[in-house]
């Protein structure tokens, strides 16, 4: 797969069908920072007129996720990732787009240099702040991601 926004638009729609159905999109990427977007529709929602939390939580993800798998596939070796753990906030109703943004690009990089150097798996804590189109934050989720040489 390339590292494009394309491509992972392309590889979700086989691969995380739920998402891809869902409306959840990436946006950007680069070594940097990953983005993740998502609209609230009928599809989408929750019974309280607003977007369903794991619905967020997808995006969210893919947001870090993503990131994850860039420095993977620039680091040229074969690297495990799994998410071992999440924690989330909810501060606003979810309405509207919602842009996911996570920009732990370097956090990535320096864990993928540790599991390299040491040969054992290492763990990075990775944020992705979803706002609206106000600017306004509506949630914020934590992901702890593993990361692990393959042998």
């Amino acid at each position: 797969m390339a590292l494009s926004v394309r491509s992972f638009n392309r590889f979700m729609f086989f691969k995380l069908p739920a998402a891809w159905w869902c409306g959840v999109r990436l946006t950007a990427l680069d070594g940097n920072r990953g983005e993740a977007a998502v609209t609230h529709r009928w599809i989408n929602q929750n019974p309280f007129r607003s977007m369903f939390w794991a619905v967020q939580g997808m995006a969210a993800e893919l947001s870090t996720g993503a990131l994850v798998m860039y420095h993977i596939r620039k680091s040229g070796l074969p690297i495990s990732m799994l998410v071992l753990n999440n924690r989330a906030n909810f501060s606003k109703k979810a309405t509207g787009r919602i842009r996911f943004e996570c920009p732990d690009g370097d956090k990535v990089r320096h864990a993928i240099d540790q599991a390299v150097t040491t040969g054992k798996g290492q763990t990075v804590w990775m944020q992705s702040v979803g706002v609206n189109a106000d600017g306004v934050t509506v949630s914020t989720f934590n992901f702890e991601w593993t990361l692990k040489v393959k042998s």
